[in-house]
Parts: structure tokens; C-alpha cells; sequence
């Protein structure tokens, strides 16, 4: 990806700059491609969450789409600012997988994504205490160009595609409707994500401003500050995009199931059975990880995962009254349809999943399984995915049309703004020096 920014920006020199914007926590850098002149700014940032690589692909096309369209740049008064991953570090952790087959049984065994902590979008002490060297880049970017549209890129692994504004965009729902309907890709009419936040139209939804609350509600409801809202005092809207990478069908059905309740019963009773059982293996893997270099990376998402489980089964389960939300306050289950139980029920087996998967690395990297646990994992994991390819129909969507989909989302998304856009102070120009020939990226 990095040498087709370079190429890029070589072929292109008077539209394209590359340049380097920050460095990653193992020094690798971060890249940022900017396409056009224009006083105003759009920022793309791909590859926020280290297991979703889509967001490279749609930035490079994206460029190439303004390239192709002076109206996209020049005739709007836009420069394009896409930033290439904002996490290389954790996507390199994933290239077991990356180069295919495109099974979800290779995903899970080579899935990769840090603990809640690692994760660079997330703002847990605020913008001043930021730990992370790519979420201080990140900000400072923000703060440099003042964008009036952010697109945060992300992937769904199962389910269907959606987008979170933290300001609504009138107009969205029946443009990303004609966008999945062109490319094939199932609308998720109720993600996991977004189960207590506001509609906006179908498959559109807003998020709630940041609010206090402890770590397990700033996993599941995004309750802390975060990048996303951060340059909110320019006038920027931000919008989340997501692909999925394999498609299911019934996450866009609006069907009222035969006994609502009694699914929510079933799916609770699993994810609990399901922790359970994992917390029991890692107590038989944990003995032998003392001497495993990077154990502790691999282990701080079991923990999260092992943490947020139980509770999630909880908030699920009819049979335990309302859930509290981050402010303490009851939150009765919305109204439950096919889309969001199939939602519910993806969401609990992914968590049962990614978990087994990053275990299943751990005695991997252990390079000995004096516990038996990893033969026991490899059968959880293969039961597992074939739930997701057999209950639920989960199919592959080549990277072209994730790409295609997810492209067309945010040109969408950039119309929209720009038309309504309400006029912050512009941002001063980014720095326009390229990069020099030394410092073009190898990978």
C-alpha cells in the first residue's frame, strides 16, 4: 500500500503529496496521501482497528477517484487527506491471514487486535493525556487541518455494513441504500454497536457525545472521549464507515421473529457457556506463558473479551431486567427484530471467537501445549465458524467490492457535508514538501 501511495504521489507530483505525519509505537511510520489544493479538508483515516485492512484499499481508490475528478477536489475547494493506517503495528499482526485463502477459520487463528487500552481512536484520559504516539498524531492532524468531514474506516468480520455519524447527515440512509444495493453489500439494520444509540434511517445511526463510565461500558457503548468527536470544535462531522468482510443476509431483515425473547434466552445462555468454557482454558494455558515474549499483547484482548462477556449476557437476557448504561440509568432492550437477534447472535460468537483465536496463538507462540488446550481450541474454532457459514450464511465479499462499497459511502458522505457544511474558520494548508526519496515507505 505504501509503495502505490508513493507511486501515486511520483506520478502525480502537482495534485499528490505523501508525507510522513507520525510514528507508530515499534517506529514504523505513518503516512499520510493528500490529493488537491483546496483550502478546505477532508480526513480519511484507514486502518484504525489493526484486523481491518479494507481501509487501505479504499483510501488508494478514493485517491484515484479524486485524481480522476477535478470536481471531487479543485472545483470544490478540497484537499484530500488520507491517512494510510493508523495502526501498522497491529496490522502486521494479521498477515497470516491477509494474503488468503479467505476462510473464516485462517481469520480466526491469525486475528489479531490489541487490548481497548492499545487502541489509538479511543481517548480514555482525555486528548491531553494521550498515550498512544499514533493517537497523538492522529490529534495533532486534526488540529492542523480543521477538516469539515472525518471518515473513520472500519470492518465488520461478519454481518453487513453501517455508519455512525456524531452529527446526522440528512440524506445518508437512501444514499448508502443505493450504494449496498449496487455493490451487493447486506445493510446492518442493527448492529451490536449501536443497540441503544439514535436511527437516523436505516443502517444510519448517531453517536452519543462522550460520558463517563467504567472500562466495560467504554468497550460496548464507546462512552469515553474519543478522535472521532475531537476536532468537533471545527465544525467537522465524522462518520464511521463499515464494511463487512462476510456477508450475511438476514442482518437486514425486518422481519418480528416467533418468540424474541426466547432467542435473546439462548443467546445469553451461549455467550456465558461460551466465556466459561475460555476462562477455563487460559487457566490451562496461562502456566506456560511465563517465558512467551509477547504474551502480554496477546493476552490483554482475552482479558478484555473475558471481562465484557458475562456482562453482555446480562444486559441480553430477559430474565435479568434492564440493563444499566454508562450513566447508571435502566436501558430497556429496543424492539427486536430478525436484523438485530441475528446481530446479537454474530456479536456473541464473535467475542466467543476472537478469543479462542488470540488463545490459539498464544500456544502457538508458546511452541508447546503441555495442557492439551490448543487441539480443544482448534475443534471450538472450526464448530464455531461453521455456525457462522452454516446458521448463518456468512459468505466472502471480495476486497474489490468491500473497497468499492466503502469508497462510494464516503463520496456520498463528502457531498452531503460539503453541501451543508456550516462554515467553520478554514484550516491552514498542510505542509506541502513530499517526501524525500529516503524517506519513501517500503511496505
Amino acid at each position: 500500500m505504501g509503495l502505490r501511495a508513493a507511486a501515486l504521489a511520483e506520478r502525480r507530483p502537482k495534485d499528490v503529496r505523501l508525507r510522513r505525519v507520525g510514528t507508530s509505537r515499534a517506529g514504523t511510520p505513518l503516512w499520510l496521501l493528500s490529493v488537491g489544493h483546496g483550502s478546505r479538508h477532508t480526513l480519511v483515516v484507514a486502518g484504525p482497528h489493526a484486523n481491518e485492512p479494507v481501509g487501505g484499499a479504499t483510501v488508494l481508490r478514493l485517491a484515484e477517484r479524486v485524481l480522476a475528478d477535478p470536481r471531487l477536489r479543485d472545483g470544490a475547494d478540497v484537499t484530500w487527506n488520507l491517512l494510510l493506517c493508523l495502526d501498522p503495528d497491529g496490522s502486521r499482526r494479521n498477515e497470516g491471514w491477509l494474503s488468503g485463502p479467505y476462510v473464516l477459520g485462517r481469520y480466526f487463528r491469525h486475528f489479531f487486535r490489541p487490548g481497548f487500552a492499545e487502541q489509538p481512536e479511543w481517548l480514555p484520559d482525555g486528548a491531553g493525556r494521550a498515550a498512544l504516539p499514533e493517537t497523538r498524531a492522529l490529534l495533532a492532524l486534526q488540529d492542523e487541518l480543521r477538516p469539515f468531514l472525518q471518515c473513520s474506516l472500519h470492518g465488520v468480520d461478519v454481518g453487513g455494513g453501517f455508519v455512525e455519524l456524531t452529527r446526522d447527515l440528512p440524506g445518508l440512509a437512501p444514499r448508502l441504500a443505493h450504494v449496498a444495493a449496487r455493490t451487493g453489500v447486506p445493510l446492518e439494520l442493527g448492529p451490536y454497536d449501536t443497540l441503544y444509540w439514535p436511527g437516523l434511517g436505516p443502517a444510519v445511526y448517531r453517536i452519543p457525545s462522550p460520558r463517563p463510565g467504567g472500562l466495560a461500558a467504554a468497550m460496548t457503548e464507546a462512552a469515553v472521549e474519543s478522535t472521532w468527536f475531537h476536532p468537533h470544535p471545527y465544525g467537522t462531522v465524522t462518520a464511521v464507515v463499515e464494511a463487512p468482510m462476510w456477508g450475511v443476509a438476514a442482518v437486514e431483515d425486518s422481519s418480528r421473529p416467533a418468540d424474541p425473547e426466547g432467542v435473546l434466552r439462548a443467546v445469553s445462555r451461549t455467550l456465558r457457556h461460551d466465556t466459561a468454557l475460555l476462562e477455563g482454558l487460559l487457566a490451562r494455558i496461562r502456566p506456560g506463558l511465563a517465558a512467551v515474549p509477547d504474551a502480554g499483547v496477546l493476552l490483554a484482548p482475552v482479558d478484555d473479551y473475558l471481562l465484557v462477556g458475562p456482562g453482555l449476557a446480562d444486559s441480553w437476557d430477559p430474565d435479568t431486567g434492564p440493563a444499566p448504561g454508562a450513566d447508571g440509568t435502566a436501558r430497556p432492550m429496543p424492539p427486536l427484530d430478525t436484523a438485530r437477534l441475528t446481530a446479537l447472535r454474530i456479536s456473541g460468537r464473535r467475542l466467543a471467537l476472537r478469543t479462542a483465536g488470540l488463545l490459539r496463538r498464544l500456544v502457538t507462540t508458546a511452541g508447546n501445549d503441555p495442557s492439551g488446550a490448543g487441539a480443544e481450541l482448534d475443534r471450538l474454532i472450526d464448530a464455531w465458524c461453521a455456525d457462522y457459514h452454516d446458521g448463518h450464511g456468512a459468505r466472502w465479499i471480495p476486497v474489490a467490492r468491500q473497497a468499492d462499497y466503502q469508497a462510494r459511502v464516503v463520496l456520498a458522505a463528502f457531498d452531503l457535508a460539503r453541501r451543508g457544511e456550516p462554515g467553520p474558520p478554514p484550516g491552514p494548508r498542510p505542509v506541502d514538501a513530499p517526501a524525500t526519496r529516503s524517506e519513501v515507505p517500503s511496505d
